[in-house]
């Protein structure tokens, strides 16, 4: 263990702090997020360590770690936790996600000020729960948005934020980042395919993407 300046880092958080700062350089990297916009937390035991708000993420270091717990009262660090609190505390209280993704990814955004639900353009909306719904406007930071992104995220691992962003959960870091990077992707195609003039995008059917609903239940797995 490690002795950080509000309370004791074990090595699994430790670790885990680690993945939590790569993956929030990620979002920068891949062009997600802009400056300290979006956030990032994984779930240890009852300990969520959380981006803290407003600080560079090439800036975090080992002794940066900051941690709440799923009350919201600060266990770890002297860092502001990030300004999101409430959603991410919403989401680890309400499914089983062990890590959340928020960013404010362009195509997203975009996507989010036109429609209610990002239409069924690729099956991949399948590995999300299905269509992606978009979360009524709320300001950010409050309990307002939390309640519209569960609503949001009803059967769902992610969902769109009205005039703000995306918001994606998983099982570990890795997959609620790739299914960030997944409807980003989908966002773009749609905004894509839709802005040719004369023609209008195909949609996929509620049969065929139960279809590949069924078909990811066994994706990975040895046969």
């Amino acid at each position: 263990m490690t002795e950080s300046k509000a309370g004791r880092v074990s090595a699994e958080e430790s670790e885990a702090w680690e993945a939590l700062v790569a993956t929030a350089r990620r979002t920068v990297a891949d062009g997600l997020v802009v400056g300290t916009s979006g956030n990032v937390s994984v779930r240890v035991g009852d300990t969520v360590l959380v981006t803290p708000s407003g600080v560079p993420y090439d800036r975090l270091a080992p002794g940066d770690v900051t941690g709440v717990g799923l009350d919201g009262r600060q266990v770890l660090g002297t860092l502001a936790p990030t300004s999101e609190l409430p959603m991410h505390l919403a989401v680890y209280r309400t499914t089983d996600a062990r890590a959340v993704v928020h960013t404010h990814a362009v195509h997203a955004t975009a996507v989010s000020l036109l429609v209610p639900e990002l239409p069924p353009v690729h099956y991949m909306a399948a590995a999300l729960g299905g269509p992606v719904r978009v979360a009524p406007y709320a300001a950010y930071g409050t309990d307002e948005l939390a309640r519209a992104v569960l609503t949001a995220l009803t059967d769902r691992t992610g969902c769109l934020l009205r005039n703000h962003g995306t918001i994606t959960y998983g099982a570990t870091l890795d997959q609620a980042y790739d299914r960030t990077a997944q409807l980003e992707w989908m966002c773009r195609l749609w905004l894509t395919a839709s802005s040719v003039p004369g023609h209008t995008p195909s949609l996929l059917t509620p049969a065929q993407l139960d279809e590949v609903t069924e078909r990811l239940r066994g994706y990975g797995r040895p046969t």
